[in-house]
């Protein structure tokens, strides 16, 4: 099982570990392209400070942010799930899962990223700004940067087995699961039972809950039908929409009664 997740835009502080060693990063093949943009992203931030502001978007209470990437080469790094942080991260609540969970989320995690592509839970990381919708002025949109990169190394990282992607639109368009591994891939949207409104803020907090679930309980689904039957059995009310035709992913909702 391969579960895709969006970073979060909150981080937690770099700390004092030893700096980035970018050739120590999963995905390997990705290299390149990380260090394109990791290279303009410092320039950027070195230079002239209000226009790196507004090229990332930041408001006036995120300056700080500017400073923070322009050190990403020499500040500490510290464990990928350590850094990212925010609702999805807190449900998902890494730290407290048992040794042989921790093993699962290790094999199983891979976290889309304006930066740096897609990282596993492990990879030692800076704390950064910089998400998925930035447009450099040298490489251009993110997105469309990373399109290339990720469809050659994607397909061989998704093996064989179920795809659970629970990206946002942005992430999602860095790379879009193609022909048999669109087969196997689920996409989930969280709606409020009573409503059947999709839970906007608060669905971050289900998907977290239930990939946990998933970790927690040593399951791994070979495909979207069985997964679909094991989070039922976790307790998940789950509809499920199989593909109309070949090529095209799996639509789950997940229904709640609460939104928390």
């Amino acid at each position: 099982m391969l579960v895709l997740l969006p970073p979060s835009e909150g981080k937690a502080s770099s700390g004092r570990g030893a700096p980035l060693k970018p050739e120590s990063l999963s995905l390997p093949g990705l290299a390149a392209a990380r260090e394109a943009v990791l290279g303009e992203l410092v320039d950027l931030c070195a230079g002239d400070e209000e226009k790196a502001r507004e090229v990332l978007g930041l408001s006036e209470g995120l300056r700080g942010e500017v400073a923070k990437n322009a050190a990403l080469r020499t500040a500490g790094a510290r464990p990928a799930g350590e850094i990212y942080t925010g609702v999805l991260y807190d449900a998902l609540d890494l730290d407290s899962l048992d040794a042989a969970a921790k093993r699962r989320a290790a094999r199983s995690l891979l976290v889309f990223s304006g930066l740096w592509g897609a990282v596993r839970v492990t990879d030692r990381i800076p704390s950064y700004r910089c998400s998925m919708g930035v447009r450099l002025p040298g490489l251009g949109a993110l997105g469309t940067h990373w399109r290339g990169p990720m469809a050659e190394v994607l397909p061989a990282v998704a093996g064989a087995g179920l795809v659970l992607d629970l990206r946002s639109a942005a992430y999602a368009a860095a790379w879009k699961p193609k022909g048999e591994v669109a087969g196997r891939t689920a996409t989930v949207r969280v709606l409020h039972a009573p409503t059947r409104k999709v839970v906007s803020h608060f669905n971050k907090a289900t998907k977290g809950r239930m990939v946990r679930s998933l970790l927690a309980a040593g399951i791994a689904p070979a495909g979207p039908a069985e997964l679909v039957e094991a989070l039922r059995e976790l307790g998940y009310e789950v509809e499920a929409e199989a593909p109309a035709k070949a090529g095209q992913a799996w639509a789950l909702d997940v229904l709640v009664t609460e939104v928390h």
